[in-house]
């Protein structure tokens, strides 16, 4: 981090407030966020079905003409319940920009001017990689990953039976989510390598020593989170691989401007 100057030393100064004051600052937060999240709940569940019926689309392709191309439920609140799922999931994703902001507002008045001119950008970048990463499972990997579960379904015959897919509607949904939220999550690699060599806890250097091992937690993480087929596995590895990649060169981007603001402070002083 750059040297803080004499103004930043006083604006810290000017924000800094008794504990109370604080845990007032922190409830208004989080109740904003909260309304918020009750806001966008309301919204997406008076949209529930259609959200449902294009999560399910992948689902649609592949049992196209087939007489199973349904979702069944076996419990009566089951279908209902799936709706509230669903409008959790998707207000959660419409609120969090608005989320994110409260908590930025909480923290950036205890933070250095330059602190905050450093962080912003990894804020914003958090739901733009999570909504990189929801979209490539969904359109890239969940359709073949489908195919291939699809795949094990076998027509009966002379004395024995067939094996067709019933797919339930809540047990869909939990699959299709957790797949979203799994890649959303992964695809913040650049994000948090990125804050820690910002903040000096790694280098260019150590993430590109370490890179054999990271490589391997990649492929043990992608063995463990995707569908047991080699296509889903190589979607999130070779992603994962690249963005690691991306990182390292992020991190030395940022290494070499610090070195430049070192640079300056010598020549100055």
């Amino acid at each position: 981090m750059s040297e803080r100057t004499a103004d930043d030393e006083a604006e810290i100064e000017a924000t800094k407030a008794p504990l109370m004051e604080h845990l007032i600052e922190l409830r208004k937060r989080l109740v904003w966020s909260i309304v918020t999240f009750i806001v966008c709940f309301l919204i997406c569940f008076a949209f529930a079905k259609p959200i449902y019926a294009f999560l399910t689309e992948p689902l649609a392709r592949a049992l196209a003409g087939q007489p199973n191309a349904h979702l069944i439920y076996t419990a009566l609140y089951e279908t209902f319940f799936t709706y509230v799922k669903v409008g959790m999931f998707a207000g959660l994703c419409l609120a969090f920009p608005i989320i994110a902001g409260q908590l930025w507002l909480f923290v950036a008045p205890g933070l250095y001017r330059n602190e905050r001119r450093a962080f912003l950008p990894f804020l914003m970048a958090t739901p733009v990689l999570f909504l990189i990463g929801a979209g490539f499972v969904f359109y890239v990997m969940l359709p073949f990953a489908i195919k291939f579960f699809v795949g094990y379904e076998t027509v009966g015959g002379h004395g024995t039976l067939g094996i067709q897919l019933q797919a339930k509607v809540s047990e869909y949904l939990d699959f299709v989510t957790t797949l979203i939220f799994a890649f959303g999550l992964t695809f913040q690699l650049p994000v948090l390598l990125s804050l820690l060599g910002r903040v000096g806890i790694v280098t260019a250097k150590q993430l590109r020593s370490m890179q054999r091992y990271a490589i391997l937690g990649i492929v043990a993480l992608a063995a463990v989170v995707t569908p047991p087929d080699v296509f889903s596995m190589l979607s999130l590895m070779v992603p994962l691989i690249f963005l690691y990649e991306v990182s390292i060169w992020c991190v030395k981007l940022i290494e070499r401007g610090r070195a430049k603001e070192d640079a300056k402070r010598a020549a100055s002083s």
